[in-house]
């Protein structure tokens, strides 16, 4: 896809495409101009790819604790809803309403063969959850405690659990999860996703107060390198005075303009 817009729009255009489910989301840099470049673009790539039925333009970045974007309709269907499969895991949902990225594909299949047989394990930021039921799939979890305050996301993530038959073991949270997680989830888990890099070093008091006490902590950060990432997640574990090991870090993608998302892997003792 990155192939064919590099051709219809020319080599110098900083362009992308994602498909999620039969949905094309073409992402250009934010703020120029919507070219008509881009809409015969899309109804080329309707053409060419005859899974896709509905093409659309990210028209901001990703945004808020909902982490929503606003979105400009292009070609083929105009429709929103959608469902995206993943490690043979289905999900519905609506790109307008809830955040999904398929380049996070590798990451839930990572984490997923790291969680082990018994482990309960608490993902603070969950949207429709990809993450969780994954995990709940892929490995053997007593319990994902699976929050988000987004209640289109927290809909979608009910009726995904049903759709992937992970009753019992997916247990959907609303609200926001400092608050779920005083509420409801002190010292249960033993491991703690933080996958929102907006409020994840925020946010790390209450995954600490999640766990039972030792435990493994993944934390998603933007920064300018995968080491910073991982300094400023042990400097932060360090001010609330808790011993860390670094397990490791990795670069998960590029989210901007020397900006990086870095998954950080840590174990609390």
């Amino acid at each position: 896809m990155r192939e064919l817009l590099k051709e219809l729009l020319g080599p110098g255009a900083w362009s992308r495409v994602e498909i999620v489910g039969d949905i094309a989301i073409i992402k250009r840099p934010f703020g120029s101009p919507l070219k008509e470049e881009y809409r015969r673009a899309a109804e080329e790539i309707l053409k060419r790819a005859p899974h896709v039925k509905s093409v659309w333009l990210a028209a901001t970045p990703v945004a808020g604790v909902h982490k929503v974007r606003q979105y400009e309709h292009l070609a083929g269907e105009k429709r929103s809803e959608t469902i995206y499969r993943e490690h043979g895991c289905s999900f519905k949902l609506d790109i307008t309403k809830v955040f999904v990225s398929p380049r996070l594909n590798y990451e839930h299949l990572r984490v997923a063969k790291l969680v082990r047989e018994g482990e309960a394990v608490v993902n603070m930021f969950a949207g429709v959850g990809v993450f969780s039921i994954v995990i709940a799939k892929k490995a053997k979890p007593s319990v994902v405690h699976s929050i988000d305050i987004n209640e289109e996301a927290y809909r979608y993530m009910l009726e995904n659990v049903r759709l992937n038959r992970v009753e019992g073991i997916v247990i959907p949270h609303l609200g926001d999860a400092a608050k779920v997680i005083e509420e409801k989830l002190v010292g249960v888990a033993d491991r703690v996703l933080m996958p929102l890099p907006d409020l994840a070093l925020d946010y790390l008091p209450h995954a600490l107060l999640a766990l039972r006490g030792r435990g493994y902590l993944h934390l998603y950060l933007h920064a300018h390198s995968e080491e910073e990432a991982a300094r400023a997640a042990m400097e932060r574990l360090g001010e609330l005075g808790r011993r860390a090991r670094l397990l490791g870090h990795r670069e998960v993608r590029s989210v901007g303009p020397r900006l990086l998302q870095v998954a950080v892997d840590v174990e609390v003792g």
